[in-house]
């Protein structure tokens, strides 16, 4: 069975880092597997002590400029931001397989999601009644991922968490009018996110059609 998983990186790594030439970096891979700017990764196994380690094991090290506005932490160095994580896979580029921990974030991120749209606590007493109340927050889940994902490919509104998708996409204000057999939805002119609301009542109408 192969793994990974992350960790915080201690002081003695942060300084064994010091003296790696630049060179020994190679550029990271980004989502959609092309490189990614500001970033790099290491295979550290030899750089780092893993003497106490369990044997075979390797750890890879990603450096990245942060995010404009990010709190950098007292183990990130010269400005770049340092995240770590071991692993047991022996073959493998290492961009391929700093992408593939980091492509794990995603699930836990629709963990976070699921719990703030309702499954931290359910509302109902009755097995059946909660049975329900979850189909209808999965739904909710699977229509707000894939229209964040297919829908919002070029807006940050694509990261946003569901606090902020319902207030500043599903909850403005707008009238449904019909007229000649067809249905129009009229939104004020100054509606400052009515380009993400068609857009996401486009790809939801396109979703819950009947095959």
């Amino acid at each position: 069975m192969s793994y990974s998983i992350g960790f915080g990186l201690t002081d003695a790594m942060v300084a064994a880092l010091v003296d790696v030439p630049d060179t020994t970096w190679s550029v990271a891979l980004d989502d959609a597997e092309r490189v990614r700017d500001g970033a790099w990764v290491i295979d550290a196994t030899g750089i780092v002590d893993l003497t106490s380690w369990p044997a075979g094991m390797r750890v890879i090290i990603r450096k990245e400029r942060p995010h404009p506005g990010a709190q950098l932490r007292f183990t990130d160095s010269d400005g770049l931001r340092l995240t770590a994580f071991a692993t047991n896979t022996v073959g493998g580029k290492i961009q391929d397989l700093e992408l593939r921990h980091r492509r794990r974030a995603r699930c836990e991120d629709r963990i976070r999601t699921a719990k703030d749209t309702g499954l931290t606590n359910f509302p109902l007493h009755g097995f059946d009644q909660n049975r329900i109340w979850l189909a209808i927050v999965e739904l909710a889940l699977d229509l707000m991922a894939w229209t964040q994902m297919l829908g919002f490919t070029d807006h940050d509104a694509r990261r946003w968490e569901p606090k902020r998708v319902r207030l500043r996409v599903f909850s403005v204000a707008g009238r449904i009018a019909t007229h000649d057999r067809r249905t129009h939805l009229r939104l004020p002119q100054n509606a400052q996110w009515s380009t993400l609301i068609v857009t996401a009542l486009t790809w939801l109408a396109a979703l819950t059609a009947p095959a």
